[in-house]
């Protein structure tokens, strides 16, 4: 089964450099779009999303916890 960036079995396939840097480019545009005023809310509202299409807490406090990391 296919591994993501933090060594946990992926419950789908993990995205390639290629998928990851597509990700990069939304996310860098809609930061750049809603404005400095409204990043943090917006990044809230997209991991809260992320969240519940996931439908895992423990999952989501390990991701947490490892875009933590190295700061």
């Amino acid at each position: 089964m296919p591994h993501t960036l933090n060594s946990q079995p992926a419950a789908a396939p993990a995205l390639d450099i290629a998928g990851l840097e597509s990700v990069y480019e939304t996310l860098a545009s809609a930061v750049d779009a809603v404005g400095r005023d409204k990043s943090e809310l917006f990044l809230a509202k997209l991991a809260l999303l992320c969240a519940q299409r996931i439908g895992d807490a423990q999952v989501m406090a390990t991701l947490v916890a490892n875009a933590q990391k190295d700061l």
